[in-house]
């Protein structure tokens, strides 16, 4: 079985923009500093639990047609029939050019993810962004239950 960190690489092109899996390349005090201190979700993310989150999931950035840092995401999965897409992020700079559709998109087109089945996602206020994506409500949402601490931010 294929394990997350030994994956091949994945790239992806969308007007310029190269989307890629390449954990070597990732900037991940970049994507620390936007979660633990832009973000409403991960707001004060510790980086020691940012590095285990990224171990043990699939990262996913875009890089801007200079090579720049623009958009990121990651890919808690089985590689085999679930997905979860979370942290979804494009830098402000960025922004307005479709990056994290064609994200939410691209990255279901990776080899290794062909057989997922169901994927899933949270969001606060990009829901339009998502549905260009194929996302859609929940179906049966009263059969879907969580346990968050109480501090979690929302």
């Amino acid at each position: 079985m294929t394990s997350l960190t030994d994956l091949p690489v994945f790239e992806a092109k969308h007007e310029g923009y190269t989307l890629s899996t390449d954990r070597g390349r990732l900037d991940a005090d970049r994507v620390h500093r936007y979660l633990a201190e832009e973000s409403y979700w991960a707001r004060g993310l510790d980086r020691a639990l940012l590095e285990r989150a990224l171990a043990g999931s699939l990262p996913v950035a875009i890089y801007a047609p200079n090579g720049d840092f623009a958009a990121f995401a990651r890919v808690v999965t089985d590689l085999a029939v679930f997905a979860y897409l979370r942290d979804v992020f494009t830098l402000p700079e960025h922004r307005g050019r479709g990056l994290a559709t064609f994200l939410a998109t691209a990255i279901r087109t990776h080899p290794e993810l062909k057989t997922v089945s169901t994927w899933m996602l949270a969001t606060r206020d990009a829901h339009a962004v998502y549905a260009r994506a194929g996302f859609t409500p929940v179906p049966h949402p009263e059969y879907y239950m969580s346990i968050r601490k109480p501090t979690d931010n929302p």
